[in-house]
């Protein structure tokens, strides 16, 4: 009984701290010397950044297959 609450306390926790903003984004890094190119998996979005730290916020506004 005790696992079970602890289960729906952690799925809540991860719920209210996740970033909704980003929730279906899947980016993955492509590394050009000292920059990346990130793109989302989900909806086709680019964007170049910081390697080693995916965007946090959501781009599919921008992307190809946002629209």
């Amino acid at each position: 009984m005790l696992v079970i609450i602890g289960l729906i306390v952690a799925f809540m926790l991860i719920a209210v701290f996740s970033n909704r903003a980003t929730r279906q984004c899947r980016w993955r890094e492509y590394r050009r010397g000292e920059t990346a190119t990130w793109t989302c998996v989900h909806c086709g979005a680019e964007t170049v950044g910081t390697p080693g730290k995916p965007p946090r916020t959501c781009l599919r506004d921008n992307s190809p297959r946002g629209r």
